[in-house]
């Protein structure tokens, strides 16, 4: 029996939910060319902007992808899943191992932009990382870029008091990262807090990120803190939403 609730759904959601079940019964596999805009017409019967809007509900969904003069595929980009508590214990950048570690396997993981300076410290920064007047901050931008496709945009803030001349403010870090640093600073990470939120990319965003239209972005700003409560970097972070599952494994 029809539903009828279903059935008075737009067509163009109706054409999405059966090509989005073509995906998922594997009928189309990644990198596969979706039927276009002609083929939707004439199989469903329905105008060109009824056909378009379908498609493009799929690729505001991060499910499939257009390509200039080709059509749309279904993606072929694996998602990356953060595994947000393995990747930060200490046991991993203490033993001089990426963070990222945790994440990739055998996947190609590129920082393909870096940039250091000395600034001062936006004041919502400014206020988490208990900074003195006049304290300026060291900032690391990075881009993250993950089998070709970027993924990631981070930005990070230390206090220049505790970490100038070091590697820490140098692009290259060095084996284990900024935390391994920290730690041989006499700054060692024992505690982290993330705070997780979502919106739309601002324009910026979405091209460096090369983002599909419609698609949002996870924001995650991430604090560090040694043994004694001292807040030691705080980490803002921007993920393309559609390349990431947030992994969370703890005990009750």
């Amino acid at each position: 029996m029809a539903n009828t609730e279903d059935d008075r759904r737009p067509k163009y959601q109706r054409i999405a939910d059966t090509l989005r079940q073509a995906i998922q019964s594997g009928e189309y596999g990644p990198g596969d060319r979706l039927p276009g805009e002609n083929d939707l017409m004439a199989a469903h019967g329905v105008a060109r902007m009824t056909a378009r809007q379908a498609l493009g509900v799929l690729r505001d969904e991060g499910i499939a992808e257009a390509r200039k003069g080709a059509g749309v595929f279904v993606r072929a980009f694996r998602p990356l899943r953060r595994r947000g508590i393995q990747r930060l214990a200490r046991q991993r950048w203490g033993n001089g191992r990426s963070i990222w570690s945790a994440d990739i396997e055998d996947r190609g993981l590129e920082v393909d932009r870096v940039a250091v300076s000395e600034e001062s410290a936006p004041d919502s920064v400014g206020r988490v990382l208990d900074l003195a007047d006049g304290e300026t901050v060291c900032v690391r931008r990075r881009r993250f870029v993950l089998d070709g496709k970027p993924v990631l945009l981070a930005t990070s803030y230390l206090p220049m008091p505790l970490v100038a001349g070091s590697a820490v403010t140098e692009e290259d870090t060095g084996q284990g990262g900024t935390y391994a640093r920290l730690a041989e600073l006499g700054y060692e990470p024992a505690h982290f807090r993330e705070e997780i939120r979502s919106r739309m990319p601002s324009q910026a965003e979405a091209r460096q990120l090369s983002m599909s239209a419609g698609t949002p972005v996870i924001l995650i700003c991430r604090t560090a803190f040694t043994e004694e409560g001292r807040p030691v970097e705080v980490n803002e972070m921007t993920l393309d939403a559609a390349s990431y599952i947030l992994e969370y494994d703890f005990d009750a």
